[in-house]
């Protein structure tokens, strides 16, 4: 079955940093979702000249009255942009749920792995009852970690990688370097299920370094920009 069409408006945006905005939205009449999935605007109905698409996932959950995405504008998106200027009320269009990167409770302990904005979807499954997973989550600086205070509560280990020059040394638990770089010199042996969301990039290296650290792991990926 085709995602739905869905009419929404904007009513909520919370600055995270310089460039990086939490966005809520009207939740239609109707959509249901599940965590980790995510929804795609007709960007063309609000911007012309733009690329016709625009995929978010989802930070909120099922209970939530609203529903709220997390965007980084990094100058070149027009879409991205447009979200973090337009006024209150303003309408857009979507089309949902969509996806199939969900937490599956196969009772084996998951590693979520993120870059960026790839959080989000790990926000949604955290915030519905997932639970004893680890959490590796890459930026640059301490300003890149979004929902830092969630996941310290809820993981069962919350490890920031920290990729500018000694930015690990102010924030406790961090590490030093990539997402990758801990996957490949860090992480302790086992058999886990591992959830990979972010550039493209990552996911290729960090497959390749589970097919060669952790044979029996099992992937899951979504590609976030």
């Amino acid at each position: 079955m085709d995602p739905q069409p869905f009419a929404t408006r904007l009513t909520g945006r919370r600055w995270l940093s310089h460039d990086t905005f939490e966005v809520r939205l009207a939740r239609p009449r109707g959509f249901s979702f599940a965590p980790g999935q995510f929804i795609r605007f007709d960007a063309a109905a609000v911007e012309n000249g733009g690329a016709p698409e625009r995929d978010y996932s989802m930070i909120t959950i099922p209970a939530d009255p609203d529903i709220g995405l997390l965007v980084r504008d990094t100058g070149t998106g027009r879409f991205s942009t447009l979200l973090g200027t337009v006024g209150m009320g303003t309408a857009f269009e979507f089309t949902g749920p969509r996806g199939y990167f969900v937490y599956r409770n196969a009772g084996r302990p998951a590693v979520f792995v993120a870059t960026g904005t790839g959080l989000a979807p790990f926000v949604a499954m955290a915030r519905s009852g997932a639970g004893g997973f680890v959490l590796l989550h890459g930026g640059r600086t301490t300003v890149d970690l979004y929902y830092e205070t969630l996941f310290r509560g809820l993981a069962r280990r919350y490890v920031p990688c920290l990729s500018g020059t000694g930015a690990a040394d102010a924030c406790p638990g961090a590490f030093q370097g990539r997402v990758t770089a801990f996957l490949a010199e860090h992480l302790a042996p086992g058999e886990y299920d591992f959830y990979l969301c972010g550039r493209r990039e990552m996911i290729r290296e960090a497959t390749l370094i589970i097919d060669d650290r952790f044979p029996g792991g099992r992937v899951y990926s979504e590609a976030f920009y």
